[in-house]
């Protein structure tokens, strides 16, 4: 399987190429130009990166990836938005993804792993679990 997908950092260049798959990850609601909008902002922000997973020439997965430093826990890498498409899901497609996410952060020297799934997520809750994440805090969310 691992010479099927390439997995790679997306250039900064052709990150628009995520919005349909981040289009689907929201169910469309969200309007197109606002994540474009966000988007921009995103890579304004200089921390942000994004893994794609490709068969051939086809985007069929993204991995969003914040490069963070905090007090309590130094670098650290943080997964964000992931996505597969649906007809390449149980296909071990993620596991690949996140062999190739800690090989790229011990390469950038992070100390850590961090992520944020929304509580109703339960494959969502499994698929973090079994790739070894703990559930050590609760993340509050508050509109302003």
């Amino acid at each position: 399987m691992k010479n099927r997908f390439d997995i790679n950092i997306i250039p900064e260049n052709r990150l628009e190429s995520i919005l349909p798959l981040v289009d689907l990850l929201n169910n469309g609601a969200i309007p197109y130009e606002l994540l474009r909008e966000r988007l921009q902002h995103m890579i304004a922000m200089g921390s942000y990166k994004c893994i794609g997973i490709y068969e051939a020439d086809e985007l069929i997965g993204i991995c969003g990836v914040w490069i963070l430093n905090k007090f309590y826990v130094g670098k650290h890498i943080e997964p964000d938005n992931v996505f597969i498409k649906k007809k390449y899901r149980n296909q071990g497609v993620g596991h690949l993804l996140m062999e190739w996410l800690f090989e790229y952060a011990k390469e950038i020297d992070c100390l850590a792993s961090k992520v944020n799934c929304y509580v109703e997520n339960k494959k969502g809750n499994v698929f973090w679990e079994s790739h070894g994440y703990q559930t050590v805090a609760f993340h509050k969310s508050k509109k302003i």
